[in-house]
């Protein structure tokens, strides 16, 4: 499986019929889950009523942003190990998805928090702002791959950036164990088991997944258009070499 997307061209094979097939599920996915949220299951007083089917976006956006920037971290570490020039593909198409997602992350919990907690935004809150570093961390490897002169210089930049920042995700997942906090302990991968009841957390997960394979889609989908931005850049190379 490694050697499939370590070629282009075998990459490119693939990824023509799986990028619009993930998009097609993972849109249907996350639609059957929102339909739930909204219409299906029943508000929840002790959450604060009808504000907590914002869970239903918030949680999957938490849960991707962490999770995005552990694949760019690990997209990262391959490239600086082994230079395979996908996996830096890989890094750059990650990033911008992952701020997306990390954006989205801070907005939901912004909205949920106002009518739960009393207020928008707590500076002092060790999750939020973890959060919002991993938001900056993101927007700082774009900026600094985007500063470089060179792709190589670009590359090594950026990786060296998301391997470092790699220790802030589970600091982020472990503030609220940690340090007081006004998030709740987590409720669905705990030790134990999820606490959260089934009518809850079957349209969660459906939906988390359904954001995941949508994931998968985006970031296939712009890691073919910068395989096919290099081939035009090699090509004008030739051109401009030939001339």
């Amino acid at each position: 499986m490694i050697s499939i997307f370590a070629n282009p061209h075998r990459f490119m094979k693939l990824s023509r019929w799986l990028a619009p097939a993930c998009l097609v599920a993972g849109i249907l996915l996350i639609a059957w889950s929102l339909w739930q949220a909204l219409w299906v299951v029943p508000q929840d007083d002790y959450q604060g009523g009808d504000i907590m089917r914002a869970m239903f976006i918030h949680v999957p956006s938490a849960w991707l942003a962490m999770g995005s920037y552990m694949g760019l971290a690990v997209a990262s570490f391959v490239w600086f190990i082994w230079r395979h020039e996908l996996a830096d593909m890989a890094a750059k198409s990650i990033a911008p998805i992952g701020a997306g997602y990390t954006a989205m992350c801070l907005a939901t919990g912004a909205i949920w928090g106002k009518p739960t907690w009393g207020t928008w935004w707590l500076w002092d809150d060790a999750r939020m702002m973890s959060v919002l570093l991993m938001f900056f961390l993101f927007l700082g490897y774009m900026a600094l791959r985007a500063a470089m002169d060179t792709r190589q210089k670009a590359a090594r930049a950026g990786a060296i950036l998301a391997m470092v920042g790699a220790v802030n995700v589970p600091l982020i997942k472990f503030s609220v164990d940690i340090w007081a906090s006004i998030h709740q302990s987590a409720s669905v991968i705990r030790m134990d088991g999820p606490a959260m009841p089934a009518i809850y957390l079957t349209p969660l997960l459906i939906g988390a997944l359904g954001h995941l394979i949508f994931f998968a889609a985006l970031t296939l989908t712009l890691m073919r258009a910068e395989v096919w931005q290099r081939r035009g850049d090699v090509i004008m190379a030739r051109k401009l070499a030939g001339g």
